[in-house]
């Protein structure tokens, strides 16, 4: 991989990035119009990976490229694509990656947006390397009349993709539900068309019709916090505000089952591990430490049924887990991010229950102990691990909904 040079300061990563990414290929995001695709396909803007450089990579048609590169404009106009979300939802803002494109990056570009009832048909398969749009393709997109939808963001300038300057932020402020995207491309002069790598747009997903899923990646499920403010490694796809991991707990919010224990939350070995390991009962065994992270329910939702994935932690799974939820307001959650969660009324949701290696556990409403709506789960693992998936499903409640006050747990010193 080629090395970038440093061009310029850093910028600051924008909050946004918090949010869930719902555009790329693992949530079903798709590419279903790109006028130009001559040195490498629009779908590459979509990928989870970062993007790489491989000098020596060519394809009959130039230079292999990871991201989306049409070829130099001869004709009028620009070039532009439209994206399909993986799940629709409220756009906050977008990362515009122009990673390795360094003299043929996208000067400029704007992004318009729509929310079709009705998917367009539109499909774009196989390798799209040195192709464009046929006139059939062009006359069914033109239907869509995507040059009037509304522009989130409009024509704005881009970096150059060097190490530092490769992330183009941009903040949206757009209240209305989104399904697809238009992303329009402009050249500095109608003889040269840029190019540049979209890699995420970072959004919140939007309840719209009753399903009965709670927390999961297509609802704004939201991890807020975790148990130090040790970073997960560089090159991750998203850093927790504080977290004990080595992968990053956002990826237990994923699409489907684990791809690798990298798609997962893996925390580092405790240190206070007793020197003899002793079990309760249960076979549970009994530690001093544990490692915890926090998440916001998309909708406030009674919890009825939990499920808990180990797959691929098979020599490094935690031995147990439990889970607590809480009802909390938008004030009372800022106070306890400003706390590191020590503060709040914890609640046993699910009591401390064993675990093993690449497995998933299911439990049911039987097993759990409390009923009511709930805003915010606590995953608690013991003593360490990893943990690939976390699913919690219900009804959806309205948000005014409250839970009767319960008995608290015991703060998050206690045991386990």
């Amino acid at each position: 991989m080629a090395e970038r040079k440093i061009h310029g300061k850093t910028a600051a990563e924008p909050l946004f990035l918090q949010f869930n990414d719902l555009v790329c290929e693992t949530v079903g995001g798709k590419v279903i119009f790109a006028t130009d695709e001559w040195f490498a396909p629009a779908a590459n803007l979509l990928k989870r990976e970062p993007a790489q450089f491989i000098a020596s990579a060519f394809t009959e048609f130039g230079k292999w490229m990871d991201g989306w590169e049409t070829r130099r404009k001869r004709i009028p106009g620009h070039d532009w694509c439209i994206i399909q979300l993986g799940v629709p939802g409220l756009i906050y803002g977008f990362d515009v990656d122009s990673s390795f494109f360094t003299g043929n990056h996208s000067p400029h570009v704007s992004i318009q947006a729509a929310c079709l009832d009705d998917p367009p048909t539109l499909t774009l398969e196989g390798d799209r390397t040195g192709m464009a749009a046929s006139d059939s393709q062009l006359a069914a997109v033109a239907k869509l009349s995507s040059e009037t939808w509304p522009e989130l963001l409009c024509v704005s300038e881009l970096n150059p993709g060097y190490n530092d300057s490769c992330h183009n932020y941009f903040h949206v402020n757009f209240n209305h539900r989104v399904t697809h995207l238009r992303l329009n491309m402009f050249p500095a002069n109608q003889n040269d068309d840029g190019v540049f790598r979209w890699r995420d747009s970072q959004t919140q997903s939007v309840w719209h019709r009753a399903e009965r899923l709670v927390v999961c990646p297509y609802q704004p499920g939201h991890r807020l916090g975790g148990s130090d403010q040790r970073r997960s490694l560089p090159g991750l796809q998203r850093r927790p505000l504080w977290t004990s991991t080595q992968h990053d707990w956002y990826n237990t919010l994923g699409l489907g089952r684990a791809s690798s224990m990298a798609d997962g939350w893996e925390t580092a070995r405790r240190l206070d591990r007793p020197k003899e390991l002793e079990a309760d009962e249960r076979g549970i065994l009994q530690v001093p430490g544990w490692e915890w992270a926090v998440f916001r329910l998309g909708h406030p939702g009674v919890i009825s049924s939990i499920e808990v994935d180990t797959n691929h932690f098979k020599g490094n799974f935690p031995d147990s887990c439990r889970i607590e939820a809480c009802t909390l307001t938008p004030e009372e959650e800022a106070e306890s991010i400003r706390s590191r969660w020590n503060s709040g009324t914890w609640r046993v949701l699910l009591p401390p229950q064993k675990l093993g290696p690449h497995n998933r556990r299911h439990f049911s409403e039987a097993e759990l102990t409390q009923s009511g709506a709930v805003t915010h789960v606590r995953l608690v693992i013991a003593p360490d691990g990893g943990v690939s998936r976390l699913r919690l499903w219900g009804p959806p409640m309205p948000t005014s909904t409250r839970t009767a006050k319960q008995p608290a747990t015991q703060s998050p010193k206690s045991k386990l």
